[in-house]
This record gives C-alpha cells, sequence and structure tokens, in this order.
C-alpha cells in the first residue's frame, strides 16, 4: 500500500498496554491537541513543539556536573538552587533552578545534562521509524491487540498519522485510533478504511460547559460520532467521570442516550474515573495543576454510572 514516510512529533511509545483497546497493544503517543482539558493528564502532549522538562530528583547537582546547564543556556534561565543534602548522603549539592519567564525552550541545557534531569518533551521522527520500533511487538498482538494511536490528539498530525495508519494496515495489524473527535471530517472519512475501532471520547453534552471544560464546545465532536457510526465505522466510546465537572446524573443520561443513537456501531462503553496520576507532569513542565483539590470518584458512584449505562443496553464497563 503506498503511503509516505513523513515526519512527525511523538513523546512516547509504550509496549504491553493493555488500556488502549483490545488485547495487548503498543500505543504511539502524538504530540498535540486542539483541547485544554481541565483534567489533563498527559500536558507533555498539548504542544506540538517540543518544552523543556524537569526532574530534580535525577539532578545530581549543578556543581558536581561543572556548571553544565547553566552555561549552555543561552538566556540565563538555569541557575544552582538552595543547597540540599544529596541522595547518597554525601553532602550538600546545588541543583539546577529553572527561571520559566526566560527559557525559550531552545533545549540547549537539555543536550548537556548527563543525568537527563533536563529533557525535551518529545522527539522528532518519521512513519519508517515507528513501523520499525512497533512492529518488533507483533508476537504480543494476540487475542485482537495491535498498535494504537494516541495523542494528544493524533488526528492534529494528520499527514503523519494517516500515513503511520496506511504502513501499519498493510500489514495486517489491528489498529485503533484514540481521538476526542475534534477534526474535520473529511479527515476522518479519509483515514477510516484504515483505522479498525476507534476509541472515541465523550466529555460532556453540553457544548457550553464543554467549552468551559476543555476550551472548546463539543458540536464537531458530536457530529463526527454521528458520522462515523453512519459509515460503518467501530467505536469504543470513552467517557471519563470527573467528579463536580461532568459526573451530574443528566449529563450521564444524556451521554448514554447519545451512544444508544449511534446504533451498533458502539461495540463498548468505558467510563474512566478521575485520577492524580498525572498531575506531577505539570510540574516537570512549569505548569500549574489547576484541579489541585478535587478526588477521584467513589467505586459507589462510579458502580452506580455503570449500571446506569447498562440500563440503555449498553455494553459498558470501568476502565
Amino acid at each position: 500500500m503506498e503511503y509516505k514516510n513523513v515526519t512527525g512529533h511523538i513523546y512516547d511509545i509504550q509496549g504491553y498496554a493493555v488500556h488502549d483497546g483490545p488485547g495487548i497493544r503498543t500505543t504511539v503517543y502524538t504530540k498535540g491537541c486542539p483541547l485544554r482539558c481541565l483534567w489533563c493528564h498527559s500536558p507533555e502532549s498539548q504542544r506540538y513543539e517540543f518544552e523543556l522538562g524537569y526532574l530534580p530528583v535525577k539532578c545530581i547537582g549543578a556543581d558536581i556536573c561543572q556548571n553544565a546547564c547553566i552555561d549552555a543556556c543561552p538566556e540565563n534561565a538555569i541557575s544552582r538552587d538552595e543547597p540540599v543534602e544529596a541522595t547518597d548522603k554525601s553532602g550538600l549539592i546545588q541543583k539546577a533552578k529553572i527561571d520559566r519567564s526566560r527559557c525559550t525552550n531552545c533545549l540547549k541545557c537539555a543536550e548537556v545534562c548527563v543525568t537527563k534531569a533536563l529533557y525535551p518533551s518529545g522527539w522528532e521522527t518519521t512513519v519508517d521509524e515507528v513501523f520499525d520500533r512497533v512492529i518488533k511487538d507483533r508476537g504480543f498482538f494476540n487475542d485482537g491487540g495491535g498498535i494504537t494511536i494516541s495523542g494528544g490528539e493524533a488526528m492534529a498530525q494528520f499527514e503523519f498519522t494517516y500515513n503511520l495508519a496506511k504502513r501499519l494496515k498493510d500489514s495486517g495489524i489491528h489498529i485503533c485510533l484514540d481521538t476526542s473527535g475534534l477534526a474535520a471530517t473529511e479527515l476522518y472519512a479519509k483515514i477510516l478504511p484504515y483505522v479498525d475501532l476507534f476509541l472515541y471520547d465523550i466529555k460532556h453534552m453540553d457544548t457550553k460547559m464543554h467549552e468551559r471544560l476543555t476550551g472548546v464546545g463539543n458540536e464537531k465532536i458530536l457530529n463526527n460520532a454521528r458520522f462515523l457510526a453512519e459509515h460503518d465505522a467501530a467505536l469504543q466510546i470513552r467517557v471519563p467521570i470527573i467528579p463536580k465537572l461532568n459526573d451530574k446524573e443528566t449529563n450521564l443520561l444524556q451521554t448514554a442516550e447519545f451512544c444508544v443513537s449511534l446504533g451498533k456501531a458502539v461495540k463498548l462503553v468505558q467510563l474512566l474515573p478521575y485520577h492524580k496520576t498525572g498531575s506531577a507532569k505539570y510540574e516537570r513542565l512549569g505548569w500549574r495543576y489547576r484541579l489541585t483539590n478535587l478526588e477521584p470518584p467513589e467505586d459507589d458512584f462510579m458502580q452506580k454510572a455503570l449500571e446506569m449505562f447498562q440500563g440503555y443496553g449498553l455494553n459498558c464497563q470501568l476502565h
């Protein structure tokens, strides 16, 4: 099958993924997303450009590495922090301290950081390079497993995602596309023949509330779901449950009704309870996490939500 070996930006490739579609999968995570969900657990995925990440726990001290990162920064954005005890208790060290107001994400400091305490939030790659990496996992793709192209929003890098899907499809691999649904309908029509299952997010049924929570309305998202259902796509609907934001009974009932309206295209509905595991990533990028006081939903609530969706005859499970 003819494809183009185009270049794209990704931030991770994870093998043995069991939550990104059926079976055991390898997931390719692309960068760039048009949504800004308040609960996003992968902030490094939001921007297409590479940003500077910092893990202080890996820093051995600017004094020990002879100010390599400090000297490499053309904006004087890195300095020595206050002295702290070294992890091995060998004495006091001064770790790197970043002035984010000065940092331009040139990443020159990351190039010289020997411990990778300073690191870029992804890398540039090609369709062929990704294919050569993920095809090595083919022996694990039993029981319906395969490759999932995720994000960010994979459709935001359409040419890369489209050509990667074509390249993988030609090898007979089961392909999932994880998407928020926010892209031009004609792009979904174009990629549809090369995707076996769409992992499709429904975050809120009210467009004004959807905009408050994600930065965009939901009209195009719902319309694209209808389009895919009408054109024989297979959909696995994913519904994040965020306490106080989208967990009201009215919204959940409307979501279940919408899933029913898509008919046989919906193979599974997954309810995804909010979690805090991604909050630490914000600090690494110098961002502020806005849901610090929010707690995950109670198990009893998730069970009732599950029964509500199942009451509509939907094949539904907790993620």
